[in-house]
């Protein structure tokens, strides 16, 4: 029966280096892999058209940012402006009202006044008569 043994330190250690020096290699033979190259270019060519879409994306939004300001600007003149016009014609009905009001008053007062006229040229009257 074969007895398993474990494998010593300097094995160990010699495995570990053969496998560091068979990456190393690895890594080395890749970085003059012309295939690499191919990718690294494509790679930068999708980064560079990944950047021009968003740069294209961005000024849209900002476009897009400045004509909904310009909207909001306008309708917040126009606003204003309705908002006086409102004002300005509010004024108006409430100086005529006030107009209407005092020509109301002085009738009034014109029609007591001749009442009273009336009420003393009759107690005026009553007394000659007596």
């Amino acid at each position: 029966m074969p007895f398993y043994q474990e494998p010593g330190v300097r094995e160990r250690q010699t495995a570990a280096r053969d496998v560091k020096k068979a990456m190393l290699d690895k890594f080395r033979a890749s970085l003059n892999d012309p295939a690499r190259e191919k990718r690294e270019a494509e790679r930068a060519a999708i980064a560079q058209a990944r950047a021009e879409r968003q740069a294209v994306r961005d000024a849209e939004k900002e476009a897009m940012r400045q004509a909904e300001a310009e909207k909001a600007r306008e309708a917040a003149e126009l606003a204003a402006q309705q908002k006086l016009a409102e004002q300005a014609e509010a004024a108006k009905l409430a100086a005529e009202e006030a107009e209407l009001k005092a020509m109301l008053l002085a009738e009034q007062k014109a029609a007591r006044d001749a009442r009273y006229a009336a009420r003393k040229a009759a107690k005026k009257q009553r007394r000659k008569g007596d």
